[in-house]
This record gives structure tokens, C-alpha cells and sequence, in this order.
């Protein structure tokens, strides 16, 4: 049997900046991503904590370094600069195996830096 886990969490970023024009997706800075071990185009859940909102999108790759988590397209309108987030990666595993996985949990500090 398989069940789906959690894979890797960023847990309470802020955004630096939205982008309504734009074709869709987050952009994160790519020291979270590796500390996070997350992949560009990856699909994760992003929940925010100051309005609730939740959405589902895939991941572009930040610059490195920057500290940039940005929303775009259509996730624009889900939150505000400066509003923190958790975002999130879930994985396929078989059952037995799940239950000794260990995710990866990045706690980043205010300026979105490890």
C-alpha cells in the first residue's frame, strides 16, 4: 500500500513580492529550496498564516541567496508582502517505509534566510 507523507516543509517565510501578470506558480529562493529539499516544477501546497488561504501550485527557482519567496498569477491575489507562509511537499511512499521517514523541516529567519 501507499500513502502519501510529508516530504519537506518551509515553515513561516515571507513574501517578498507578488506578481499578478504572470503565468502562475511560487518563486523561492533556491537556498530554501535545496535546505528543503525541494526541485523547481515540484508541486507543493502553500498555506498562508495570516489570512487562511490555502493553494496549490509548483515551485520556479529563486535567486540564491536573495531570501525571495514571491506568489504569481493567480496566487497573487492569495496573500500580501510581508504575510508569512508554510509551504509544503508531500511524497508517494510505501506504507512501511513511511513509517520511519523523517521530512525535511527548514525554519528560515525573518529575512527568509537558513
Amino acid at each position: 500500500m501507499m500513502i502519501q507523507v510529508l516530504k519537506s516543509k518551509i515553515h513561516n517565510v515571507k513574501i517578498t513580492f507578488t506578481q499578478l501578470n504572470y503565468i502562475g506558480s511560487i518563486t523561492i529562493d533556491e537556498d530554501l529550496l535545496e535546505a528543503a529539499n525541494m526541485i523547481e516544477n515540484e508541486k507543493v501546497l502553500v498555506v498562508n498564516n495570516n489570512n487562511g488561504e490555502r493553494i496549490e501550485t509548483y515551485v520556479i527557482k529563486g535567486e540564491r541567496g536573495s531570501g525571495v519567496v514571491g506568489l504569481n498569477g493567480a496566487a497573487a491575489r492569495r496573500g500580501a508582502v510581508g504575510d508569512e507562509l508554510i509551504i509544503i511537499s508531500f511524497a508517494l511512499m510505501d506504507f512501511e517505509k513511511a513509517k520511519s521517514h523523517q521530512p525535511w523541516l527548514v525554519f528560515p529567519n525573518a529575512q527568509n534566510k537558513i
